[in-house]
């Protein structure tokens, strides 16, 4: 009798336990999914915040397409993307320019294929993204100039800067106040890391990357190493500023007597699109029944080859690194 009633007390006890046990479990995990769910939101609120802030000045415009935006963000080509327009100075975000490409090729499509032929439309499209990676390239390289030209007065206010006494971290926050975009901008911005402890090697190093160009290398470099081995500074940058002064003179001279060059390459793809513009005006449908055979198509798609084969080996030739 006594076993017996030892064993129901055992068992109630074992099930007691077993019941605290399941309560206690279903509590901590009802806790850890509001703590996940208010960390995702949280996050969420995070990087729409982050997005915003940088791109969208007080009184600026509204963005838009912020869902396609953060779900760019989170890959690899998005990120990429992200670079890539912020080196080029776009008040764009990377959903913005998504879905303006998006409209742009499907625009495109739909005029190939209804002007030509509607083997045409793909082309049309492709063609589209290439023009929109094209600008993107135009865009970057136009603000790397604008900033090589600012180079040698950014390196004169450096130099009087510390000449005076100022730390190199005081001078560079100076020269962002006194220099226009885009260096204004992008030393500002060093300036912003700087203060929230970055070190001199990565901010200046973060700018070498945005805005590639061995004018700019030349420059961090001799600030790292001045920074880092304490040398005379303010020497180093008069004398580079005189060299920057040169070689900008030398580049401005270079791209005056290749820009015929460079409209060639241009020209060459353009007289192609335009002569099948003409082929088609001459004699309504000739595209079409061209395109209408896999040995039309095949050629088509090697002259579109040819032609940017072209367009590569003019650019290719006309280019001169000083």
């Amino acid at each position: 009798m006594e076993l017996a009633t030892e064993s129901g007390m055992d068992l109630q006890t074992l099930v007691t336990l077993t019941t605290g046990a399941t309560l206690l479990a279903c509590v901590l995990a009802v806790a850890g999914v509001h703590a996940y769910g208010r960390g995702r939101a949280q996050r969420a609120a995070l990087i729409d915040r982050l997005s915003a802030t940088p791109q969208l000045p007080p009184g600026g415009r509204r963005r838009r397409f912020r869902a396609l935006d953060r779900r760019l963000r989170r890959t690899r080509l998005g990120r990429r993307l992200e670079l890539r327009l912020a080196a080029t100075g776009l008040d764009v975000t990377p959903g913005e320019f998504t879905a303006a490409l998006l409209v742009a090729v499907a625009g495109l499509w739909l005029v190939g294929q209804a002007a030509l032929a509607p083997f045409f439309g793909p082309i049309a499209g492709l063609l589209g993204v290439w023009a929109a990676v094209q600008f993107l390239t135009w865009q970057r390289q136009k603000r790397i100039e604008r900033f090589i030209n600012q180079l040698p007065e950014l390196a004169r206010i450096l130099a009087n800067a510390t000449h005076a006494g100022l730390a190199l971290r005081t001078a560079i926050g100076m020269a962002a106040e006194e220099l226009e975009a885009p260096a204004g901008e992008e030393l500002a911005q060093v300036a912003h890391q700087l203060a929230l402890g970055a070190s001199m090697d990565d901010a200046l190093g973060e700018l070498a990357d945005r805005l590639p160009s061995r004018e700019l290398v030349v420059l961090v470099t001799t600030l790292v190493l001045s920074h880092r081995a304490g040398g005379q500074v303010v020497s180093a940058l008069r004398n580079l500023t005189e060299t920057l002064e040169e070689r900008k003179e030398t580049r401005r001279e270079i791209r005056t007597q290749l820009s015929q060059v460079n409209m060639t390459s241009y020209a060459v793809p353009v007289l192609g699109i335009g002569s099948l513009f003409l082929m088609n005006g001459v004699k309504d449908g000739a595209l079409d029944r061209m395109t209408g055979s896999p040995l039309g198509q095949a050629a088509v798609v090697v002259a579109f080859a040819l032609y940017a084969v072209g367009f590569v080996l003019i650019r290719r030739l006309s280019r001169i690194d000083v």
